[in-house]
């Protein structure tokens, strides 16, 4: 039995059999993406992803500059986030390298833009991030992981994160305020909360 994970690397090709497609409907737009396994929830939108796109603010066709998938997957959020902000530029990044190729197919069309996450440029500020966090990956790992990317966020930007309660959803709200930034619950849904995070100040891009 393979012991790969959707955070591993270079998945084994034993794990990912046939394609499948997983269809949802976010901001009044129906998607229809293809995926596989070895990916993070290949075989449905995964519950947290639905409630953060149905409770957080999601983007218009006013909003520019660079926004951010952090842990993509096959790219849900970034299709969504391409789909109603185009004026803005999609970023979306994993170092799974199946879930980047899922993610290029589904969003490349889109003109999202796929990496993994040293190949995206320094230089890169975003306005908004997005991310259903990797719990499972641990405590230590997922905060260097979200020590790494927050801090990219430009004056005024802001984070939208999913967090499961039984994962530990309220004990990272804590450390992200221990950390400086400011951090309101603004959603709570089916055991999940959605965090709004903005840097010290806390003037929120929307």
């Amino acid at each position: 039995m393979t012991g790969d994970h959707y955070f591993t690397a270079e998945p084994d090709a034993a794990t990912a059999g046939a394609e499948r497609t997983v269809e949802f409907t976010a901001g009044g737009q129906d998607f229809r993406l293809r995926a596989a396994g070895g990916v993070f929830s290949a075989d449905r939108l995964d519950p947290g992803t639905a409630v953060l796109l149905r409770k957080a603010l999601l983007p218009d066709r006013s909003v520019t500059g660079a926004l951010l998938d952090l842990g993509c997957g096959y790219g849900p959020i970034a299709c969504v986030l391409a789909t109603l902000a185009p004026a803005a530029t999609v970023y979306a990044i994993d170092v799974n390298a199946r879930a980047r190729a899922l993610a290029a197919a589904n969003g490349g069309p889109l003109g999202v833009r796929v990496s993994a996450p040293e190949e995206v440029d320094d230089s890169v500020e975003f306005a908004q991030i997005w991310s259903n966090p990797p719990f499972r990956v641990g405590k230590t790992e997922l905060h260097a992981l979200l020590g790494r990317w927050l801090p990219r966020l430009r004056p005024g930007g802001v984070a939208w994160l999913v967090a499961g309660r039984h994962l530990g959803g309220d004990s990272l709200h804590r450390w992200l305020e221990d950390e400086g930034w400011q951090v309101t619950r603004h959603a709570s849904q089916k055991g999940f909360r959605v965090l709004r995070v903005a840097g010290p100040g806390g003037i929120d891009a929307t």
